[in-house]
């Protein structure tokens, strides 16, 4: 039996927040939502995360500003893995992100399918995994 596996999703947009928090969920995850990057922030200085899938487009602090911010100030956690949430891929732009500080990239719209090979990606696929046998 595996741990359990904690995930903060921070996104402006309710539907998208609801989507992923949702198929982690199903997946056996703990999920936390953020509606903006303050929020976030606030989450993970009290609280540890295996996982934040993080918007990029957000009122006030963008989802770089704020991947920037978690890894300067080591919140989270030790092993916190961010994933950049963005319908932005075009490949000058994933090179940004990646230079900021994510682990990953998620192209919205997401399906399970697809966050699936994102957390396997980064050796978090085992949760994923054992909750569709």
């Amino acid at each position: 039996m595996t741990s359990p596996r904690y995930a903060l999703v921070v996104d402006d947009h309710p539907v998208n927040r609801v989507l992923a928090s949702r198929l982690l969920g199903k997946a056996g995850w703990t999920v936390a939502q953020a509606e903006d990057g303050a929020q976030a922030l606030a989450w993970l200085e009290q609280n540890e995360a295996d996982l934040v899938l993080l918007d990029i487009s957000m009122p006030n602090l963008s989802g770089q500003e704020v991947c920037r911010r978690v890894r300067a100030a080591g919140l989270g956690g030790a092993n916190i893995r961010l994933i950049a949430y963005t319908a932005h891929a075009m490949p000058e732009e994933r090179e940004q992100f990646l230079a900021c500080g994510f682990d990953s990239i998620l192209v919205k719209p997401i399906s399970r399918n697809s966050l699936t090979i994102a957390l396997a990606a980064l050796g978090l696929g085992d949760v994923m995994e054992a909750s569709s046998s």
